[in-house]
């Protein structure tokens, strides 16, 4: 039996990897030795996902509508309460600590962003959005997987990718060199995440999986904060999307240094956290205010980290979610899942403001929903194209137009 047939099988039968088997593939430089384009991979994707579906209108506010406090008699954001961007657009007030960022032109707010006949489902959005696929079709790899097949991380990074705070490989499943990090505060602490198991009196299938998970443990070491270490300076957030945001700098630290020194490609690719709780169908107002304050202070936590190791011009952060909520508030003081929804993009090299479509209340869709704007992966198409250099649309198997949120 093949190598990849037989860990292909062990996947489907529910095999426990952190990474997908996969992981010993793809490792070099293209086929032909040429490298990634300028910029490449040494350009830094950070996703953030916001599960569960956050509500649009409370967080990007059309409040020069009076439609908006029309269909939200008790759980709109009051006027005077709202931070105004401009003459229609404000934030919700727990984004506050965003705000430098806006007046840097460093932040910015794509509105609009769904895909077309959207589905309601948690688990089939977020699939949708995690393989980059139609409303209508059904894809195996994700989106940043085929990338990664398209063209390979180079083999002197520790993995193309990591998750953190999640088991759901999401984005980079069936594919990529991904380490999942379950519980973030126990990678920092343990010495390593298991020992290297001899190769010495196995059988030929046990040892394809000990391969694998040697590969595993290799990786996460490679990415672990290292003794002596300078720590970072910068304070996080309490919780545990504050703790998942320590630990995707550390393993950034870890990654760029070497025996104290710095050094080029030990990283990743790709860094994807999860912030819980956005499925808000009661007592919205308060659950959403906690969420976005953590959010925002997670996000300006980052920056700071960011630009103490050097990173922060080559990174690039940007949220997604399955989907938004309806326009109309349910009797629950909430609201239920719905289409369109606002999403940030924010680092160094970030051209800040308004982009995408924004909410026009008094056109809504027979099913009270706003008509999309913006496809998603127009924002994959940015980052594929933009920011990597990568063919988007051969990735995305169709040509989408990316937005102009990058500076050169």
């Amino acid at each position: 039996m093949k190598r990849r047939d037989f860990l292909s099988m062990t996947a489907a039968a529910g095999a426990s990897l952190w990474l997908p088997a996969a992981f010993a593939a793809q490792t070099g430089m293209l086929a032909d030795g040429g490298a990634s384009p300028a910029g490449g991979y040494g350009n830094l994707l950070v996703l953030v996902e916001l599960k569960g579906g956050n509500d649009g209108l409370n967080t990007v506010i059309p409040y020069a509508d009076p439609a908006y406090y029309q269909l939200r008699k008790n759980i709109g954001i009051k006027r005077e309460q709202a931070i105004q961007l401009d003459e229609r657009t404000a934030l919700h007030p727990a984004l506050q600590p965003l705000m430098p960022l806006w007046q840097a032109r460093q932040l910015a707010i794509v509105q609009g962003v769904s895909y077309p006949q959207p589905n309601l489902s948690h688990f089939r959005s977020i699939e949708i959005w995690d393989t980059a696929s139609r409303s209508d079709q059904y894809l195996r790899e994700g989106w940043l997987s085929r990338a990664f097949a398209l063209r390979p991380v180079p083999a002197g990074f520790a993995a193309d990718g990591v998750v953190i705070g999640s088991a759901e490989m999401g984005p980079l499943a069936n594919g990529a060199r991904a380490i999942a990090l379950v519980n973030p505060a126990q990678f920092v602490r343990a010495s390593r995440l298991a020992t290297p198991v001899s190769l010495h009196e196995r059988n030929p299938e046990l040892a394809h999986i000990l391969d694998v998970e040697n590969d595993i443990v290799k990786a996460a070491d490679r990415l672990r904060p290292r003794q002596g270490q300078v720590p970072l300076k910068t304070p996080f957030p309490q919780g545990a999307f504050g703790a998942s945001i320590k630990t995707a700098m550390q393993v950034l630290a870890a990654g760029d240094t070497a025996q104290g020194q710095p050094v080029t490609g030990q990283g990743v690719a790709v860094i994807r956290l999860t912030l819980n709780g956005f499925d808000t169908h009661q007592n919205q107002p308060g659950q959403q205010a906690a969420l976005l304050k953590q959010l925002a202070e997670g996000l300006v936590a980052m920056k700071s980290a960011l630009m103490e190791l050097g990173r922060w011009d080559s990174t690039l952060v940007m949220t997604y979610a399955e989907f938004g909520r309806r326009p109309r508030e349910n009797q629950s003081n909430g609201t239920d899942h719905g289409t369109v929804a606002p999403h940030f993009a924010m680092g160094g090299r970030v051209r800040g403001g308004l982009y995408g479509v924004p909410p026009v209340l008094a056109q809504l869709d027979g099913n009270g929903n706003l008509p999309v704007g913006i496809d998603f992966r127009q924002l994959y198409a940015t980052v594929l194209g933009s920011w990597w250099g990568l063919d988007a649309a051969n990735v995305l198997q169709q040509r989408f137009e990316p937005l102009p949120l990058l500076r050169a």
